[in-house]
């Protein structure tokens, strides 16, 4: 490896390092779907946004609630003794992206089929604290 790729190598792995996030893979809702509520969510305090999903009528904010509180749990094994509070975390990128499509076919009328494609995503959430990108 070259000196240029291996400077740019080390200074992804040092952003890596201050970067936390959570991930979650072949949910079986639709991007759209998922999509409407992570952008209720997008940029909100953690602690208004764990609050926005519990009470949300949406299916899908019961599953970006866990993975929120799984990115917190990553957040908290990195800084033993901080808290939560005091840190003002927010979230800072969240994005949805289409993932494997079941595809099944449903009798139609007069010997037909339908195709129907059941979609599914993966959700990746970052967040990061309001004070660390100030300094």
């Amino acid at each position: 490896m070259g000196a240029r790729k291996h400077n740019k190598a080390e200074e992804l792995k040092q952003a890596r390092k201050s970067t936390y996030f959570a991930k979650l893979n072949n949910v079986p809702t639709s991007p759209r779907k998922m999509r409407l509520v992570a952008d209720m969510v997008r940029g909100m305090n953690v602690e208004i946004a764990l609050h926005a999903l519990q009470y949300s009528p949406k299916e899908a904010s019961n599953r970006l609630y866990k993975l929120l509180r799984s990115a917190i749990a990553n957040w908290e094994a990195k800084n033993e003794g901080k808290r939560i509070e005091d840190s003002n975390l927010y979230i800072k990128e969240i994005f949805v992206d289409p993932g494997r499509a079941l595809k099944r076919v449903q009798p139609a009328p007069q010997g037909r089929a339908h195709r129907i494609r059941k979609r599914s995503n993966h959700v990746t959430l970052v967040i990061d604290s309001r004070t660390a990108t100030q300094e």
